[in-house]
């Protein structure tokens, strides 16, 4: 399953990167032109503006009236069409403002762009640092909500989940089992002084298990998991894939260590005492390994 997700998000990121590089070749031919088209400049012009007033508060009236005015895109729509559009003009403006908009962090960004002559590259570092303006806005964004979202999210997370056990009250069969089986194993290895009878026996060893230790034993199982065979715990099915990931490194590890123990009881101890001598089989055991799925 892991695989074909992996498929499905390559094939995507390629179309994507198709699409992408087709239409900054379109600009780009469009730019080279003489005169220059200034269709798809526009475009991209109009976007920078969108993503410039999103930066903005509301109190930023000033700011604001002053993107309007000079990304005004009628305006420069026909400066182009009458061959009047001074692109410096707008590239030094933009600059300028997402210097004024961009955290501390991404001033060596925009000391870059200001020494970038030609428009086309330049345009396209535009987006690029925009994009990391915006990775910036959310973060911060965030980072504020956080403490509020940390104290309303384990009660709202409790009251839904409550809800759709309610409507549903088989929805978690799997999860269910997996967690009996967890305790059944914790309960076979838990050591409990001997007792008069079978049922204080039961009783004994239930006392002993620890939510935790449980808990511990669960995940472990996880790692263990039949992916092919069998249904992943409802409760945790948005992580399946990351435990498929960490599956397949456990057994990459488990490999590696059994083959680094029989090479160390045969080579001895003359080989196994050399300096980097373990490093140098790790390195090699590794690319053996790469590619390597679980059953």
């Amino acid at each position: 399953m892991s695989n074909i997700f992996f498929i499905i998000n390559s094939l995507e990121k390629r179309v994507r990167d198709i699409v992408h590089k087709a239409f900054w070749d379109c600009l780009e031919a469009q730019l080279n032109e003489d005169p220059p088209t200034y269709d798809h400049t526009i475009r991209l012009l109009g976007e920078i503006k969108e993503t410039l007033l999103s930066f903005l508060l509301p109190g930023h009236t000033r700011l604001r009236n002053q993107i309007n005015e000079v990304l005004d895109l009628e305006l420069i729509k026909q400066e182009a069409e009458n061959g009047a559009l001074d692109i410096s003009r707008l590239a030094e403006f933009i600059i300028g403002m997402m210097g004024t908009l961009c955290a501390p962090v991404r001033d060596e960004e925009i000391k870059k762009l200001r020494d970038i002559r030609e428009f086309f590259p330049l345009l396209r570092a535009i987006f690029s640092v925009l994009d990391l303006m915006k990775m910036d806005m959310a973060n911060f964004a965030l980072s504020s909500i956080r403490p509020h979202l940390m104290q309303q999210s384990v009660e709202y997370e409790r009251k839904k989940f409550q809800q759709f056990l309610l409507k549903q009250p088989n929805s978690l069969d799997v999860t269910t089992e997996w967690l009996e089986e967890s305790v059944n194993d914790v309960m076979s290895e838990t050591e409990v002084p001997p007792s008069p009878s079978g049922a204080a026996a039961a009783a004994s060893r239930v006392s002993h298990l620890c939510p935790t230790t449980i808990q511990n034993q669960a995940y472990l199982r996880l790692l263990k998991w039949d992916h092919l065979n069998r249904p992943f715990p409802e409760t945790i099915l948005m992580d399946q894939i990351r435990f498929q990931e960490m599956q397949i490194e456990l057994d990459q590890l488990t490999i590696t260590a059994a083959v680094l123990l029989v090479i160390y009881n045969i080579a001895g101890s003359v080989l196994s005492g050399l300096p980097g001598f373990m490093d140098k089989l790790k390195n090699i055991i590794k690319p053996l390994l790469t590619g390597m799925a679980s059953p």
